[in-house]
């Protein structure tokens, strides 16, 4: 279970990940090291996966967001574990879920433009079978976080105590 303390650090860590860890324990009210241990130990147990960068889109040329909705009427365990693996390939797709409803697989793709999502799809489509697949265009991203919600660590409910 994790404690205010570590939910603490957390929320300093999902916000700037490159903040000292003296900053951090003076945040927290912990000196480095005590800190320092918990950081790591939140590492060791995957709660912290890894620490990143996150780039401006634009400057990297990847400013256009296209949801892809997939279905398909293969369902074998072999055709899901080439979906996977296949979808591994793409650069352009950041993220990739597996759905309940009537779409089976959303991805989140991003390219610089609608030409060179054409070419994403031509290529998605040559290398696996689907039933069909419908994108739409982001024209205003709204809200973009990385942060995860930290009230409900330890199974509480958002305002539970």
């Amino acid at each position: 279970m994790l404690d205010k303390m570590d939910q603490k650090i957390l929320d300093i860590l999902q916000k700037d990940c490159t903040m000292p860890v003296a900053e951090i324990g003076k945040q927290v009210g912990l000196s480095t090291t005590p800190c320092w241990r918990r950081i790591q130990k939140l590492e060791e147990q995957g709660v912290i996966r890894r620490r990143v960068a996150l780039l401006d889109p634009a400057k990297v040329n990847t400013g256009v967001t296209v949801f892809v909705a997939i279905s398909t009427s293969q369902h074998t365990e072999d055709w899901l574990s080439r979906f996977h693996e296949t979808i591994q390939e793409f650069p352009e797709v950041v993220e990739f879920y597996r759905m309940s409803g009537q779409v089976d697989y959303l991805l989140r793709v991003v390219v610089p433009d609608i030409e060179h999502y054409d070419l994403f799809y031509k290529r998605l489509i040559s290398r696996i079978e689907l039933s069909d697949v419908s994108s739409t265009f982001a024209m205003e991203q709204i809200k973009f976080t990385t942060e995860l919600p930290l009230a409900f660590i330890n199974g509480k409910a958002a305002g539970g105590s």
